[in-house]
């Protein structure tokens, strides 16, 4: 099963605080959609109108066309998966896992062959019998998703599922999750403040700030292209640099007036954009990149950051000649 979600002119107040801000938004059926930005930006509340968990002050939630006004969380075409887990302890996860079936009124038999099936889906097959404190984190948020997904909704929520997960797993859950995205089909709807995490999983990422959409596309497009000022220096590192009249602090560059964005992996010895002998301030080693901070020769206040080869370790002073390869101007 799988759904549309339709977002029209939402907006969330809680008393003269505005939450989110006329927020408009079309989800397509089987998308697998990130919403992505900084610590109150309205991404959770997005998510909790979605699940009915909260009502919007204005506007209106559609799932699969339908209405969800007034709908409480367990009357929706939804499920979501917490950070926390919240799984029952006292359980074993074949019962964890089959719960919202068992509310429904599933068999007993049959949820538990459905929890079997789910508990095998997400790679913990032969384990009904275990009970969460057994598990480690990540096994536990296995169980979370599949119970999540037993009772087959058309939209999965999902609210920061792998923040409690150290790097190394939350990468492997992270490609976990995608991979059953595609065998399911089910609309995700994913929040994360991790820029990396959003373009691992994301069919298309949706930037917030302040309330409202900043940006959204593909991860490929918001990274590389992004929209507006914010969009770029949120989605990883980027150097802003002024222009001005076709001046550039470093000297005259062929680009339109506004700030132009370099990328630190963009910047390179033979880049068509040249901005020229630059000294190194200090380097160090990131495993798949060296990590610099330069500054212009012809600029000496303006301090870049600049992600050369593994093989490179410039040292502090020496003189690099540099250029980018890629940019944009966004206007400030």
């Amino acid at each position: 099963m799988t759904a549309d979600v339709q977002i029209q002119a939402v907006s969330q107040r809680f008393g003269a605080s505005t939450v989110l801000d006329n927020v408009s938004l079309e989800i397509a059926a089987g998308e697998f959609v990130v919403l992505l930005g900084p610590s109150g930006c309205g991404k959770t509340t997005l998510l909790n109108l979605i699940g009915g968990f909260a009502e919007p002050t204005a506007g209106a939630v559609r799932i699969g066309g339908r209405d969800m006004a007034g709908l409480a969380p367990q009357h929706r075409p939804t499920t979501t998966v917490f950070q926390d887990y919240a799984l029952f302890p006292h359980m074993t996860l074949r019962d964890n896992v089959a719960f919202g079936l068992r509310m429904r009124g599933v068999a007993k038999a049959k949820r538990g062959e459905k929890a079997d099936a789910m508990l095998a889906l997400v790679g913990l097959e032969g384990r009904g019998d275990r009970r969460p404190h057994e598990l480690s984190g990540g096994q536990r948020q296995r169980v979370a998703l599949a119970r999540a997904l037993a009772v087959e909704p058309d939209v999965l929520l999902l609210d920061e599922p792998l923040g409690a997960l150290d790097l190394k797993l939350r990468r492997q859950m992270q490609d976990e999750l995608k991979s059953i995205q595609r065998r399911i089909g089910t609309t995700f709807v994913h929040v994360t403040h991790d820029q990396e995490e959003a373009m691992a999983i994301a069919d298309r990422i949706v930037v917030m700030n302040a309330g409202r959409i900043e940006d959204h596309g593909p991860p490929r497009e918001v990274y590389l292209h992004p929209k507006t000022l914010f969009t770029a220096s949120f989605m990883g590192e980027v150097n802003r640099i002024p222009i001005a009249g076709g001046q550039a602090p470093f000297g005259p560059v062929a680009l339109p007036d506004g700030t132009l964005c370099l990328r630190p992996e963009a910047i390179t010895e033979s880049g068509p954009l040249r901005i020229g002998p630059c000294r190194v301030l200090e380097a160090a080693f990131f495993g798949a990149h060296v990590r610099a901070h330069v500054a212009p020769v012809s600029a000496p206040d303006l301090k870049l950051v600049v992600h050369l080869p593994q093989s490179a370790m410039p040292a502090p002073g020496q003189v690099l000649d540099l250029g980018a390869e890629t940019w944009g101007v966004l206007s400030t």
